[in-house]
């Protein structure tokens, strides 16, 4: 029903993506945002709010609470409460006022992952405990171990990323409840970006709100999610957090009101159709993705000295490139006119991020040029 395989031309609007590389024979595959235009339903509603022609201050109706309401409980089975919403410019605002929110010397995280995770907590002039994830099975997970000891008494937030960026797991159940136990233990209050939540790939995969497992965890938790990366409207601004503990969200709303505003009258209009109308087009979107990851898999399978583990999510590929024995593979794969997400500033710089999201007649083209740096090495 929907055509994924149409070329979009973004040079000709100043798109950060492609506007990185711009006068150079590069494929840009790094930021977080697809090639692909939005669902249409999100692009009518837009154009019939700009028709109006009048973009004064807007409140948010009850008609946009509701389809976020609708949209959780039918993706995730987790019932929220209208009071609960708090509208935002985006996850990493949002991440930067929940390190300023909570108190305490010390935040905990995990590493490698996407780089404001790290800069967040250094903004709030906070310590960071970083632990690294291990490889267990195949995939990437938490070090429970490792996490234990590391703690300290001057940590009281612990960030969370799931579906994970950039290593595409989505834990389970078991993995949550161990985490949920830990931070409940050492109380840990959880800033978790779901924002990838909605790009399953894998059809065994379930994401689960950590925040929904129990009545403690739910008074212990902010939840931040988005329907940017879902339906490509990252540009829109359409952010929000979840928080049900009263006292938490008055001070998350204190903290935000001294810094920025929330969602704009374009935002809340995509959000809105968004979740009120793009399911069939993101179940297309899904297996389109899920068909590019396969393109992807096949490429590091046929080369020994590249590595990706198992990945249920995200339209993100975590490589390891450790093996091909140069400097920055960054740099590297950059010479043969592909520009990846370093690894560098996610935690390893043996590592490069490739965004597949995009049409697979430019994904081939980028695997194709990958494929020819790899084989002046080997």
């Amino acid at each position: 029903m929907f055509n994924f395989d149409e070329i979009v031309d973004r040079t000709k609007t100043p798109c950060e993506k492609w506007n990185k590389y711009k006068g150079a024979d590069v494929i840009p595959a790094w930021v977080a945002d697809m090639d692909f235009k939005s669902p249409p339903c999100v692009i009518e509603a837009l154009q019939q709010r700009v028709a109006e022609g009048v973009f004064g201050y807007t409140d948010i109706d009850n008609e946009t609470y509701d389809a976020i309401i609708a949209f959780l409980k039918h993706h995730y089975q987790w019932e929220i409460k209208k009071e609960w919403l708090v509208f935002t410019h985006g996850v990493v605002s949002s991440m930067n006022i929940a390190c300023l929110t909570i108190e305490g010397q010390s935040v905990m995280t995990t590493t490698p992952i996407y780089p404001h995770f790290i800069k967040a907590p250094r903004h709030a002039n906070k310590e960071v405990l970083a632990v690294r994830m291990k490889e267990e099975n195949n995939r990437w997970v938490l070090d429970f171990e490792a996490m234990e000891r590391a703690i300290k008494p001057t940590c009281s937030l612990f960030m969370l990323c799931n579906p994970y960026n950039p290593a595409g797991t989505v834990f389970t159940k078991a993995e949550l409840e161990q985490l949920g136990a830990f931070c409940l233990k050492h109380n840990l209050t959880i800033c978790s970006d779901e924002i990838h939540a909605d790009l399953l790939l894998n059809s065994s995969a379930k994401h689960i709100p950590i925040v929904s497992l129990s009545a403690d965890l739910e008074q212990k938790s902010i939840t931040l999610m988005a329907p940017s990366k879902t339906f490509n409207i990252a540009g829109l601004q359409a952010s929000f957090a979840v928080i049900p503990n009263a006292e938490l969200r008055k001070n998350f709303k204190r903290v935000m009101g001294s810094m920025v505003g929330g969602i704009n009258l374009l935002g809340i209009t995509a959000l809105k159709a968004a979740y009120l109308e793009g399911d069939a087009w993101l179940s297309e979107l899904r297996l389109y993705l899920a068909e590019n990851l396969k393109m992807v898999q096949a490429f590091v399978a046929r080369n020994p000295k590249l590595k990706l583990l198992d990945q249920e999510a995200t339209f993100l590929a975590w490589i390891d490139a450790s093996a091909l024995g140069v400097e920055s593979p960054y740099e590297f794969f950059l010479n043969y006119g592909v520009g990846l997400s370093d690894g560098e500033p996610f935690g390893d710089k043996n590592f490069v991020r490739l965004n597949f999201g995009t049409q697979k007649s430019v994904l081939e083209t980028i695997l194709n040029r990958m494929q020819k740096a790899v084989d002046s090495v080997c």
